[in-house]
């Protein structure tokens, strides 16, 4: 049975679809972006149907539509199709013929979607809520900017207290700064305000979750670090065994390259170096948990710090190198449905300690 290789290149309005059998473009197509019509175009192609798009705000939404209109669906990663899009002439109709030729020839990067509806709406939470978060610092810095620009320096505790605020304001009131500050507070309380409704959906909707309440007992992990790593890895079984995919998602791993070789013939040792190709959010949270855990003293995490600095590993490595082992003793726990044991973590340390020759836990 032949395949058909479908390319969609995806606009609010209008999506076109390329059609690829035998490594040729065979039909294509420009229908309105609903469901209904992209499932009739997809319905009327026979035989076997693979088809492709890219990722985007809609991505979830056509994932969950399409996805029984096909025998495979993958959202692909833009960013490593861009070379190749990019090549000669690019528009629309193009593109989604490229879309089709990666597709047939396996050269996606295929973007995890989840079919789990109360996941879907439990991630767009905890991102708009993580949204609501920068914003607030913006305004924050736009009021205190505002004030410098008056060489005035507001008092401890103004920005989010009202009563602070309103005595302040009315020491200011000939100033125009005064009439400035009062309407960029307007936009900071508002933001607030949207920061607190997300924050209480994302925990109605994190209740039932059991590993979240579990993650908590995790040093350095509290409910919104939690949540976030829960809402952005959706299942622990998605890196299958390998918790080195795990690392690099959240920006902790480490990737090797290297090129050519030295003037003995020999390859040259790789460069290792942090991926950059991350989620920002996950990154925030497992890196932040571990410099928390470590800041806080007296656990384990703060004592795998500190042997690896008495070591000689240069603090942000051994930064990084607690935020894995953190990770991986979250993914586990996911896994296992199980309670954070420290005692087991610092078992597991001095094994290795002692295969590296290096002390394990003081405990």
């Amino acid at each position: 049975m032949l395949t058909s290789y479908i390319g969609a290149d995806v606009d609010s309005k209008m999506t076109d679809l390329a059609v690829e059998r035998n490594q040729k473009i065979v039909r294509r197509f420009r229908v309105p972006t609903t469901i209904p019509a992209l499932e009739e175009v997809l319905r009327s192609i026979p035989g076997r149907k693979e088809l492709t798009f890219e990722e985007g705000p809609m991505a979830d939404w056509l994932y969950c539509g399409l996805h029984r209109c096909v025998d495979k669906l993958v959202v692909c990663d833009p960013r490593r199709n861009k070379l190749i899009s990019d090549d000669g002439d690019a528009d629309d109709v193009i593109d989604a013929g490229k879309l089709a030729c990666l597709l047939r020839g396996n050269f996606l990067r295929p973007v995890h979607h989840s079919l789990d509806g109360e996941q879907v709406v439990f991630r767009q939470w905890m991102s708009l809520y993580h949204d609501r978060v920068r914003q607030s610092v913006r305004e924050i810095n736009k009021l205190r900017g505002r004030c410098r620009m008056y060489g005035v320096r507001p008092p401890r505790g103004a920005m989010r207290n009202p009563e602070v605020r309103k005595v302040w304001l009315v020491q200011l009131e000939q100033s125009p700064l005064a009439e400035q500050l009062k309407l960029l507070w307007i936009g900071f309380d508002a933001v607030a305000q949207q920061m607190e409704i997300c924050r209480k959906k994302a925990s109605e909707l994190g209740k039932g979750k059991q590993i979240i309440k579990y993650w908590k007992d995790v040093p350095g992990i509290g409910p919104i670090r939690a949540a976030t790593i829960f809402a952005y890895v959706e299942t622990p079984h998605r890196f299958m065994n390998n918790p080195h995919k795990l690392w690099k998602y959240c920006g902790v791993g480490i990737q090797r390259s290297s090129s050519g070789k030295d003037k003995d013939g020999k390859p040259k040792i790789g460069i290792l170096q942090l991926a950059w190709q991350v989620n920002r959010r996950l990154k925030d949270a497992v890196m932040g948990g571990a410099i928390s855990a470590i800041n806080q003293k007296h656990n384990v995490f703060a004592e795998i710090y500190g042997r690896l600095v008495r070591d000689g590993i240069a603090p942000g490595n051994a930064r990084h190198t607690v935020a894995r082992k953190m990770l991986t003793v979250m993914w586990g726990m996911w896994k296992t449905q199980s309670r954070f044991d420290d005692e087991l973590v610092c078992q597991e340390n001095k094994s290795k300690g002692k295969d590296n020759g290096k002390g394990g836990c003081s405990r």
